[in-house]
């Protein structure tokens, strides 16, 4: 396989893919009925060109069959009033208006069996349409839930790879951090209490010593010295 048709189908390969993510089942849904709308109205008007020249055949028919037989009464005419020379015009006339009676009765009995045709097809139109307009709707909805479903899919699916995902994994981890350190901090205020207490009782304890200390010597001061006796 040479270089460039590889190239060549990869290219088209990626069109294509390019065109299938561009679809939206909905708007071609829509798209082909309006086409279908477009091609029913043609084929209504070349049924109704039809049906008017099916029409006009028989109407020429119908005027050379009359003619045919005002010609046939002429002629019968003519020759009971003598009138040879007029009885062959007459004749004549209603050969050509035979020949031509023949020629519409061919166009009128084609136009006839196409303008049949047509109005089968336009039928057969009409009915495909009003079944695919009815589908229309089922594939619409059946559209709508796929869609629905695809993006409930991709919401639960990124709430552990997205932002929003990892943003509430953070907020969680900081909430837990907040709690360890507050936890730690009331740790820390009841140790340092108990700190101050145990300092406390101990100064306590001192001051009480001191002033132990203090008052025993005021005692001395009160207290006279006894004089030794001299012998």
């Amino acid at each position: 396989m040479s270089i460039f048709k590889r190239l060549r189908d990869l290219t088209v390969a990626s069109v294509n893919d390019a065109l299938d993510s561009m679809e939206d089942p909905v708007v071609m849904l829509n798209q082909y009925m309006r086409d279908m709308e477009v091609e029913i109205g043609q084929v209504e008007v070349a049924v109704a060109r039809q049906v008017a020249l099916e029409k006009k055949f028989r109407q020429q028919l119908d005027e050379a069959n009359a003619l045919i037989e005002k010609r046939d009464r002429q002629v019968k005419l003519a020759l009971t009033e003598g009138e040879d020379e007029l009885a062959r015009r007459a004749l004549a006339d209603k050969k050509q208006y035979e020949g031509r009676a023949a020629e519409y009765e061919t166009l009128y009995l084609s136009a006839s069996e196409s303008a049949t045709q047509m109005r089968e097809k336009l039928a057969e139109l009409k009915e495909e349409f009003y079944k695919m307009r009815a589908k229309k709707f089922t594939l619409m909805a059946r559209a709508q839930v796929a869609r629905t479903q695809k993006q409930v899919n991709q919401a639960v699916v990124g709430i552990g790879n997205q932002s929003a995902g990892r943003g509430f994994a953070r907020m969680e981890e900081k909430v837990m951090r907040m709690e360890a350190e507050a936890q730690m901090s009331g740790q820390w205020r009841q140790t340092n209490r108990a700190w101050e207490n145990a300092l406390s009782e101990l100064e306590k304890d001192d001051l009480d010593a001191e002033l132990a200390s203090i008052k025993a010597s005021i005692n001395e001061v009160k207290t006279p010295v006894a004089k030794p006796v001299q012998s």
